[in-house]
Parts: structure tokens; sequence; C-alpha cells
């Protein structure tokens, strides 16, 4: 039996285009004389879906697509990720379903058992979880058809009190299928991969393995699908941020032949990199924008949003504006002009010091000869923020957001002014990661001014102001924030691990209090375990640590 994965950048309700991406692959697999061919999860909506699942329309759009590509199926069969209705009295209006697709018709729907509810993941609030389990019987074959979430309870800690697996075992099943929607950060893939090789050798089967990819607003999803054979060793391993198609002959998987040769080598700064790139270009696509702009003011953060931006919208699409005040230093205004004039992106100089002393002298009279200090610091970048947005809305453009996750995380930003964007690229990215990202983008040649990697880091909002002097030095902060943030530790737990106790509290003080900033801020792509967003619930009035 020939098998072919189909590795497919989908667009959430975007029928049309999703339902002509599979035609074509189905067509692609029958005159490559594949006898079955897989997509991922929920491709014909996109995944997630969310509260679209919510309107009967979406999901009879859904359940229309999926009989007219049906009778595309009269050679090679299809596998496909679908929402369908629940047609019992009881229990939730909607499956997380795979539908089997030959001789022209729907044969069978599989439901998800397995549904995530933690993290981005909130599945239960849409799908009533499977309690039929049947293999699939294809070509004398029979197919052990999971969903994603599926495979997932044979971790040493197991989240569910059920294993598909185990259930279809007993009807003696000759491969496993793992259709996913297993979004992007920079742990997962050794995670995803450890669970996919303890299938196949607690249940002695070769495994296919097929990823969505793609971005879906701030959720990243870096494909890197894959067969195993019944030992658990990768045989072949799809593109990671691309699109692919392959197809295996299930005899030489199931023999353990290797099929392509090595897999995907996997550095780590390097797949936020791709990530990062993939993110915005998708971003910007599927919204129908093809130009950004951002305020670049010389220093590491917006140097490496702004080459971000080049390498996925193309140099010439991304508009640098250069803001100085009273307070820029000149280097920073040079470094910033190098690093536009280095990748030939369009960029102007727009001095914010009449503005910002017209908005002093309109409010002098009203702060009481208060000494300047914090207010005006701030209205300094919401000054740049009005800038940035009348140029975005004049002109059609996005504005990216060039903080950090280190700023969000302590609420070093200002609300209306550095805050702004329709997207934030660094948002989930530590300030060490920042400088790690730019090195590799240096990688080859000095792209980055090395001025701008090197050099203290600086709001520039008042005389020889320098990042030291609000907060402590990023490699402890960015420590202390992953301990707390990804890891969930609480404050003994990190002040044992030896950091400083008074550090440690008001670091985690800060986090907690800034999260009505951080409620406010744009989409953040996501390429941590733990990101800001809708991953991280927490409530706003709280005292917990605060």
């Amino acid at each position: 039996m020939k098998i072919a994965l189909a590795q497919i950048n989908y667009h959430i309700g975007n029928f049309a285009s999703n339902k002509h991406k599979i035609i074509d692959h189905i067509k692609r697999s029958e005159q490559a004389g594949a006898d079955l061919v897989v997509f991922s999860e929920l491709a014909i909506s996109g995944y997630p879906p969310r509260d679209f699942l919510e309107f009967e329309d979406f999901v009879n759009k859904c359940n229309a697509a999926i009989r007219e590509i049906a009778t595309y199926c009269t050679k090679t069969a299809a596998i496909i990720g679908t929402p369908v209705f629940n047609s019992n009295d009881k229990g939730k209006p909607l499956y997380n379903a795979a539908a089997f697709l030959s001789d022209g018709k729907i044969q069978q729907f599989v439901n998800k058992t397995l549904l995530p509810n933690y993290d981005i993941f909130d599945e239960y609030r849409y799908f009533e979880p499977n309690n039929v389990f049947d293999v699939i019987q294809y070509k004398g074959k029979r197919i052990a058809l999971t969903i994603c979430e599926d495979l997932w309870n044979i971790q040493d800690n197991p989240l569910y009190t059920i294993n598909p697996m185990d259930k279809l075992m007993g009807q003696h099943p000759d491969f496993i299928i793992n259709i996913a929607a297993s979004p992007f950060n920079y742990h997962q893939i050794n995670i995803r991969t450890e669970v996919l090789k303890r299938n196949a050798i607690r249940y002695k089967l070769p495994l296919f393995y097929v990823n969505h990819v793609g971005a879906q607003t701030e959720l990243l999803f870096d494909g890197g699908s894959l067969v195993m054979d019944r030992q658990g060793i990768i045989l072949d391993e799809l593109k990671y941020f691309e699109e692919d198609f392959r197809i295996y002959e299930l005899e030489s998987v199931s023999a353990g032949e290797k099929l392509h040769g090595k897999t995907n080598t996997r550095q780590e700064i390097a797949m936020i990199h791709d990530a990062l790139v993939m993110g915005i270009k998708n971003y910007f696509q599927k919204l129908g924008f093809q130009k950004a702009i951002l305020g670049l003011s010389g220093g590491i953060d917006s140097a490496v949003t702004a080459v971000l931006a080049a390498y996925a919208l193309g140099n010439e699409n991304v508009y640098n504006v250069l803001m100085p005040s009273r307070f820029s230093s000149d280097h920073s205004v040079n470094d910033a002009i190098q690093l536009a004039e280095n990748l030939k992106m369009p960029f102007d100089k727009i001095s914010i010091e009449n503005s910002f002393g017209a908005f002093e002298e309109t409010l002098k009279p009203y702060f009481a000869d208060k000494s300047f200090g914090i207010t005006e610091e701030n209205l300094q970048a919401r000054t740049r923020g009005v800038i940035l947005m009348a140029l975005s809305n004049k002109f059609g453009y996005i504005l990216l957001n060039t903080s950090n996750k280190s700023e969000a995380a302590v609420g070093y930003s200002t609300l209306y002014g550095d805050m702004n964007g329709g997207l934030s690229v660094l948002g989930d990215v530590y300030k060490t990661q920042v400088f790690e990202l730019a090195r590799h983008i240096n990688r080859d040649k000095e792209i980055i001014p090395e001025n701008i990697i090197t050099k203290p880091p600086s709001a520039e909002l008042r005389h020889d102001q320098k990042d030291t002097d609000s907060l402590p030095d990023y490699e402890s902060l960015d420590e202390i924030l992953y301990q707390y943030i990804e890891l969930r530790k609480g404050p003994n737990e990190i002040i044992k691990s030896g950091f400083n106790e008074g550090l440690v509290k008001r670091i985690l003080k800060l986090v907690n209090t800034s999260e009505y900033k951080r409620y406010q801020t744009p989409p953040i792509l996501r390429i941590s375990s733990k990101a800001f967003g809708m991953g991280r619930r927490m409530p706003i009035v709280a005292k917990y640590l605060s």
C-alpha cells in the first residue's frame, strides 16, 4: 500500500482555499499511484476554529466541503480532519472527527477521544469525547486512526483515564495514523517525537504522523510530519515551517527501511527564527495586508523585529520610522539608519521634539510643578505611538510591536505607546533570546550593526538611562521569569535555586501587577510553552504575590 502525507498550510474558515488545496493533493496522490492520502486534524475548517464552531452554518460548510471532496476519492482514499455534528441526544453538539473517504463517498468517521483542555487548547468547550473504537479496514489492512491528543496519554503523568490505542489493539491494526494540530514551541518537537516513539514501541506498529503547518494568528504550526517504524525510529521527516508532500510504501516502512536520508536538524534559535518569520508572513497574507511599519530606535528589539519582517514580507514592504527626541543618542540614530540601509528598507526620520514639547507645554499648568519623571517618559512613548498609528492608518500598514517577553512580563512598557501594534513579534521572546536571534541573523555577515548588539540596552527616555537602572541584569531576570512563567514555580522554589529573596519577590510582584497591561497587548507570536495571551489566563484584580 502506498500512503501519501499532505502537510498543508490551511486558513481558518477559508473553505474555498482549504478545499482547493485538499483536492489538488488528492489528484496529485492519485497521479503518483498512492492508495491513501492523509491530511491533518480539522483540515477543512483550519485549526483552531474556536467559537466559529458555535455557528451551525460554519459546521454545515465543513460538512458540505467533505461531501464534495469525497467525489474526488474514486481511486485514492483520503483521511481528512473535520468537525461533525453529534447525532446523540446528549453531550456536546460536535465531534472533532476524521473522515475516511473512498469510492467517491464518506465511508466512516473516527471521532477524537482525548480532548485537551489546557494551555492554548479548549476542545472540551466544543466537542464530545468519542466512546466507540473501530479500526478502518481498507485494501486488506486495518488502520488505527487517531487524532492528535489520542496518542498523548502515554507519558509518565497521564492526564486521562483511557488510552484509545489500548482499545484499538484488540482489533489487530497493521499500522497507526495520527492526524494532528500540534503548535510549535521550542521544546515541543522533542516532546512530540518522544510521545510518538513511545506509541510505536509500545504497540509495535509503524506510525504515520501528519501535522499542520503555518500560522493561525498567534499559534505557529511547524509541520515536521513524520514516519516511524515499529521500533520508534524516524524513517523520514517532512519539512519544518513549509508545506510538504511525500509518498511512502507501507511495506518499506514496516521493514524499517530508511526512506529519504537524514532527518531535519533542529537548532533551537534557528527554529525560533523560522517560526517568527512564518508567523509574520502568514499573519499578513491571511489578513490580506502586504506592508508593515515599525519604530526603529537603534535598539536590539526593533532591529531584530525589522529584520524578521523584512525576511517575511520583503525588504521593500517594511517601513521603518526613526523618532529621535532630545534624549536620543547620535549612535542610536546612526545604527538604525545603517540597519535600514543594510537591508535596503525604506525609512524616515521624524523628530518627536515639537510634538513632545507641545504636550509638555499643554500639560504644564496641570502638572502642579511636579518634577520630570515617569509621566514624561511615557509621554514620549505615546507621542511615538500616535505618529506610528497615524502613518499606519493613512497608508494601510500593520504596525509591528517590538516589545520582548522580559519587558512585557514586568510591565517595562507604555500602554498606548510602545505597546501599540497589530502584531507582537517578540512578545514571547526573552531579552537574552533576542540577543541570540541577533547573533543568528548575523551568522554569515553583519546585517544588524554590531554596536546595536553590544551596547547596553536603553529606552533613551531620559539622560544616560539604562535598562539596568530599573531592572536586574537580563540573565538573572529571564531565569527568574522562566521559572515562574514557564515552569510555574512559586517564590520559595525560585529562591532556593539561588536567587536573592528580595529580588524574586520584587520581580514576581511586577509580573502580577502588570497583567492589566498585557490584557491590552496585540496578538503575540507564540514560541514558548507558556506565552502571554490565550494560553495564560490570569486575573487582573488579584492579590497573589502582588
